[in-house]
């Protein structure tokens, strides 16, 4: 049985760069939900904090399938950079593009689609992230 696994990944930075965090959740194809993750990751760019999102996924695919993964975000950057439509000239999402890159021989199959942030899972891994956030700045 192939078993195809959906990631969707997202980063939030309040600021530009500013204190941020990500958020994933792994779902079947099916939509049940195998594994929800969030967590804050210190001074990010919104852009850093999308692939760090995203190789967090990718790890944790990494332990439930070798198949298939849809990667699911609504960064239309990170998706371009990664299909190979935009080039990556930043030095430190240069090293999270390659850190994805390996990721990646990891799997059979890998798909990154752009979504809207209307989706509903990904408002759902944005809200998580925003919760995070909100924890950190009540502490600071």
């Amino acid at each position: 049985m192939r078993l195809r696994l959906k990631a969707y990944s997202d980063g939030a930075s309040r600021g530009n760069p500013g204190i941020s965090a990500i958020a994933f959740m792994i779902m079947t194809e099916e939509g049940r939900l195998l594994k929800k993750y969030s967590k804050y990751v210190g001074i990010r760019t919104n852009n850093q904090a999308e692939y760090e999102a995203l190789i967090s996924a990718l790890e944790s695919a990494s332990k439930l399938t070798d198949q298939e993964v849809t990667c699911c975000m609504d960064s239309e950057l990170v998706v371009k950079q990664l299909d190979g439509k935009y080039r990556v000239r930043n030095p430190k999402l240069k090293s999270l593009w390659l850190e994805v890159q390996e990721l990646k021989q990891k799997f059979q199959r890998i798909i990154f689609k752009s979504v809207p942030r209307t989706d509903i899972n990904i408002e759902q891994v944005d809200r998580l992230a925003n919760q995070v956030l909100d924890m950190v700045k009540k502490n600071l």
